[in-house]
């Protein structure tokens, strides 16, 4: 009876540490695996077949784009980096509950992130913040700040003479807030993750 129950926890062992393993490969690596998304392109010519899943994703014009992942993915490596735009976790690509977004050029071919999940904020990360943010010569600009999965701004003080409407002259995303038509304000950032 006790060398079932060993066996048993030996193989639950293997298992939990097969699923974190790194995949390694013989002399011929499998083929690459197909998009999870049918309607992304395809990835570069050559990139590594790294598990069953990747996603490409990369910033057109150098604007801010998300990119949906698989649903299990609860974090996300970048494993070849498709642009001549530097790629920064944090700055230019990150990863949270809407998926991977990617900015300022950055391109890449993404995998899900170790076993544990991605990136995790260190002691003081959720608190909040006034961030100011204007629309210079009334065009469109993006202020970044990493508001956080569950974070949210509210306009706290408009500055500028023109007005600041949530949706049409100002709103934020996961990172950061943008403002147009020369709406200038202070925003309070609640960041949470």
């Amino acid at each position: 009876m006790r060398s079932v129950a060993l066996i048993v926890v030996v193989s639950l062992l293997a298992f939990a540490g097969a699923a974190c393993a790194q995949v390694t490969y013989g002399n011929r690596p499998p083929p690459p695996p197909p998009n999870y998304y049918p309607n992304q392109p395809p990835p570069p010519p050559g990139y590594p077949p790294y598990g069953n899943q990747t996603v490409s994703c990369g910033s057109p014009q150098y604007h801010m784009l998300r990119c949906p992942v698989p649903p299990d993915w609860r974090g996300a490596r970048i494993v070849q980096q498709t642009s001549k735009a530097a790629c920064v976790e944090g700055r230019t690509w990150g990863f949270d509950r809407g998926g991977i977004w990617v900015d300022k050029g950055c391109g890449g071919v993404f995998a899900p992130g170790a076993c544990g999940g991605g990136w995790q904020p260190g002691p003081g990360w959720n608190h909040d913040f006034v961030v100011s943010c204007g629309s210079p010569q009334y065009r469109r600009y993006f202020c970044q700040v990493d508001v956080g999965a569950r974070g949210r701004v509210v306009l706290q003080r408009q500055n500028s003479d023109s007005a600041c409407v949530e949706g049409r002259s100002w709103g934020w995303n996961r990172a950061g807030i943008w403002v147009d038509k020369g709406c200038g304000a202070q925003f309070l950032v609640t960041r949470r993750w």
